[in-house]
């Protein structure tokens, strides 16, 4: 009923190649399986306005993702200085390449979503290798857990008892009961984790974190269904069986993997 015969097999071998990037991968390697995601999300979200027949600037981007994403592994190379860096570019390209009437009534448009789409998927994704790195797999699994065990609550639970529609116009069938079950399940994951791998940290901050995480989760998985409303499609691609595409998997994490580590590095868990 649920599609499990497509989904299952997909979600075993996505939970195995995680795994391994996570927990083996050196730093480099690690970086460059979360640059693999964020391109393949980023190409995804360029997909959803050409249904509407507004054209992105792909190769302007994937190059500002690929500049922030810089930013993240070398310290000497400054957010601030990448993002410049892009305008100064961007400007050049598209004052020297608009020269029609047609161009210029597309350009704002054009430029927005390019420059959203780069920094919504990269800036938000690349902190995963941000708390790797910092704080190390534990904590990747953490968060991954909450998110994970929080939507597949929501979901089950929301189909059984669902009944007060949540976000109807960017996510019709999430309900507020599914909701609350979520966050009970996010907390009860969070808690099995810290339990086995962070023993060290406070229990009651697990709670916190589980609560704080699962329901910035519930806001950004929505706010990427509205993305996809716009463009009158159910998933941003076909590529994985039964769960559409990379980026219909890491909608929820685009906004809770920066949000934890924010709040490991400004209050820790233990």
């Amino acid at each position: 009923m649920w599609n499990t015969r497509k989904r299952l097999p997909t979600a075993l071998v996505l939970i195995a190649v995680v795994f391994v990037c996570i927990q083996y991968f050196p730093s480099l390697g690690f970086f460059f399986a979360v640059q693999f995601i964020i391109l393949a999300s980023l190409s995804e979200f360029y997909y959803l306005p050409q249904k509407k027949n507004i054209i992105t600037n792909k190769v302007l981007g994937i190059l500002l993702a690929s500049v922030i994403s810089l930013s993240f592994y070398f310290q000497w190379i400054s957010l601030n200085l990448a993002v410049f860096s892009w305008f100064l570019l961007a400007g050049v390209y598209f004052v020297a390449s608009i020269k029609t009437l047609e161009k210029v009534m597309v350009f704002p448009r054009s430029i927005a979503l390019t420059f959203f789409g780069a920094f919504y998927v990269s800036f938000t994704l690349n902190h995963f290798y941000l708390i790797r790195e910092d704080y190390g797999p534990f904590y990747v699994y953490f968060l991954l857990i909450i998110v994970i065990v929080g939507d597949s609550g929501a979901f089950v639970f929301g189909k059984l008892f669902g009944r007060h529609k949540m976000t109807p116009m960017a996510s019709p069938k999430k309900t507020w009961e599914g909701s609350v079950s979520g966050l009970i399940s996010a907390c009860l994951g969070g808690v099995l984790i810290q339990q086995i791998l962070l023993d060290e940290t406070l229990l009651w901050k697990a709670v916190l974190f589980s609560i704080l995480l699962h329901a910035v989760a519930q806001v950004s998985d929505p706010l990427e269904s509205l993305f996809k409303r716009a463009a009158g499609v159910k998933d941003s691609a076909k590529i994985l069986p039964g769960h559409g595409g990379f980026l219909d998997r890491i909608d929820s994490h685009i906004l809770a993997a920066p949000l934890f580590y924010y709040l490991l590095l400004l209050i820790g868990m233990d």
